[in-house]
């Protein structure tokens, strides 16, 4: 039987399918984590610490932090700005020390693409400062640090892989770090357009939904690159076996007596349950990647929360005075 790989760039997802397959064990080699309530949000630390736990969950050794928003409605001013400083705080915790440093921001994506418009989108509503900095010094004086960012598109788009661009563009620059967003993939219909994941590990674009590029990271660019990303959409196969699995479930609870049909519902191996929905998904080559209805407004306001964040964070000794100057 084929096996199925559950889709998912949240490291967070990772860590929940490894305790799934070994509930028995609490504690795994490498691997730290650390989740917190604050307000409506939910913040989870997931540590790699070395390669046996880099192997073991299947990410590179370094700090991931997840946001999960869940009940938060964005629209409030309240919750919007309780989860733009919650970001701000994190980013400052993740990347020390960044006075007067040159930061590149990069947005992928695909802006023809809405679900994968978040990164350009995000670069359309930053801080640029860096050229401001170059040509009138006297707004040094402001303590602003130098910023500079670029959506290079896709390389559909280009024929140019992203990699090579970016590549180019900091080798001229040279940022002292570098800072990429990206729309990732989800195996929780929930945490779609409602979470955001901060790591220093740098990024792979499109691992999630197959299309694999060369990776960003310190190792291909010189400089530490650390990512931000939202999932936007969910691998079809995974929502339809999330919401069998919530069907078995409710009728577990309704029948409480062991009759035949349920009690095969609910001996069901998980990977035949996944299998079997793989075959209807994707009779052929190709497999669906969903997003929800209303992504149009969830990437306006994504975008918009993370690059206020990064406003927030990058400039955060002079974020009035950047509103006033810049950001109106």
């Amino acid at each position: 039987m084929t096996t199925y790989s559950n889709r998912t760039d949240l490291t967070l997802e990772a860590q929940e399918l490894l305790v799934r397959g070994e509930p028995d064990k609490k504690d795994f080699d490498g691997i730290i984590t650390h989740t917190r309530r604050e307000g409506k949000l939910n913040i989870t630390k997931v540590e790699v610490t070395n390669d046996n736990g880099a192997a073991k969950i299947g990410k590179s050794v370094g700090t991931y932090v997840t946001i999960e928003m869940g009940n938060s409605e964005l629209k409030s001013n309240e919750d919007y700005v309780h989860a733009r400083s919650a970001i701000a705080t994190e980013l400052s915790a993740l990347i020390p020390n960044i006075e007067n440093k040159t930061v590149l921001i990069i947005g992928l994506g695909n802006w023809n693409v809405t679900p994968d418009a978040l990164g350009p989108k995000v670069v359309s509503k930053l801080a640029i400062t860096r050229h401001i900095l170059e040509h009138f010094p006297d707004e040094r004086e402001k303590n602003l640090n130098p910023v500079c960012a670029i959506a290079p598109g896709v390389l559909g788009i280009t024929g140019i892989e992203t990699a090579e661009i970016i590549k180019g563009v900091a080798d001229r620059v040279k940022p002292d770090f570098i800072i990429a967003i990206d729309a990732l993939a989800s195996m929780r219909t929930e945490r779609v357009n409602k979470t955001i994941l901060l790591c220093d590990t740098g990024i792979s674009p499109g691992s999630g939904v197959g299309n694999k590029r060369k990776e960003l990271s310190k190792n291909t660019l010189g400089v530490p690159v650390y990512a931000i990303g939202v999932p936007t959409v969910v691998d079809a196969i995974t929502m339809a076996n999330e919401t069998i699995e919530a069907i078995i479930n409710a009728l577990k609870e309704e029948v409480k007596t062991s009759e035949n049909i349920y009690s095969f519902m609910k001996d069901i191996d998980p990977q035949d349950k996944q299998e079997l929905i793989s075959k209807v998904f994707n009779p052929g080559d190709e497999n669906m990647i969903v997003t929800p209805r209303g992504i149009d407004e969830a990437i306006t306001i994504m975008s918009k929360l993370i690059a206020d964040s990064l406003n927030v964070f990058i400039h955060r000794h002079n974020y009035s005075y950047l509103q006033q100057a810049y950001l109106m």
